[in-house]
């Protein structure tokens, strides 16, 4: 994939070397006491007390957090861990990411009407998100909650070694999966379908997840179109590359490693052939409109 010199997007946030951070990990800051106990005996503690508890109802934030974010200004609170050194593959992979999200905006600005930029956070061993607190185990997700992208880059080195999926377009499909994923919540999807989630048993809105999740795939596929058709950076192998990722990380290859079987009613991404099939479509067809997956009747 010929993809070094082009450009890098902005819409970054380099967190590497720090942990903790963010508004919504849960944690309460011990130092914060002092300045609490101050406004819980002022004149106005008891107004602002209660207004504090009746958001939290409504949100389910803790309300000493609250408090919390409501005195340091809702500061990130990050903690640079003074022996982290990146290596120079690791910058070299930032440069990367960086540089497919940029070409992910480029793609969605043509194809969608006011499309929303998101955000990629690069993030090294734990990340606190609007969707709490994860670590590097969790891999790369989106978080719906403030439209941001998280990724630590040591994945990448697990998907070559514990997933033998290698390949820069391999770690491009992952990004664009992602950003796949970030569509669904500018088009309303993903909310749509957090609505279900009290409604339905776990294996029905499981059945909704494999869908939403092959949607996505699609949705990087529609990218690869667009992007090749435009710059013509895919080399020969590079699309094998990332239907070897799809085949990877499907449910059942995943299940069928780890405990020796295979439960589909437990599947929440879908198949190996399901994600490798949708992908292909997105990537031959370029049509967004093809990628309806929640309506298909062949998965």
């Amino acid at each position: 994939m010929k993809w070094e010199g082009r450009r890098r997007s902005s819409n970054v946030e380099d967190r590497r070397g720090k942990s903790g951070g963010g508004m919504s990990g849960g944690g309460f800051n011990p130092m914060l006491i002092g300045p609490l106990l101050k406004i819980l005996f002022s004149k106005t503690g008891l107004i602002i007390v209660g207004i504090v508890i009746a958001i939290s109802v409504i949100t389910g934030t803790n309300p000493l957090t609250f408090l919390g974010n409501f005195i340091d200004g809702g500061s990130q609170g990050f903690t640079t861990e003074s022996n982290y050194t990146p290596s120079a593959e690791e910058d070299r992979l930032a440069a990367f990411s960086e540089t497919i999200l940029a070409d992910t905006e480029d793609v969605w600005n043509k194809l969608l009407e006011s499309y929303r930029e998101p955000t990629l956070v690069l993030y090294s061993g734990q990340v606190s998100s609007a969707c709490g607190l994860a670590s590097s185990a969790t891999g790369p997700f989106y978080c719906p909650g403030d439209e941001k992208l998280y990724i630590d880059l040591s994945f990448f080195r697990d998907m070559e070694v514990k997933l033998n999926a290698p390949g820069d377009f391999a770690q491009a499909y992952v990004i664009a999966h992602e950003v796949g994923h970030h569509i669904q919540k500018i088009m309303g999807i993903t909310d749509q379908l957090n609505k279900l989630r009290g409604q339905l048993s776990e294996k029905e809105y499981n059945q909704y997840s494999v869908r939403l999740e092959l949607q996505a795939d699609f949705l990087a596929g529609v990218w690869a179109h667009h992007s090749q058709k435009s710059l013509g950076w895919m080399e020969k192998g590079d699309l094998e590359e990332a239907l070897n990722a799809a085949n990877a990380i499907g449910d059942d290859r995943l299940q069928k490693q780890a405990t020796g079987r295979v439960t589909p009613d437990s599947f929440t991404h879908g198949t190996s052939a399901q994600r490798m099939n949708w992908f292909k479509k997105g990537f031959e067809t370029g049509d967004i409109n093809q990628g309806d997956t929640f309506n298909a009747a062949n998965l």
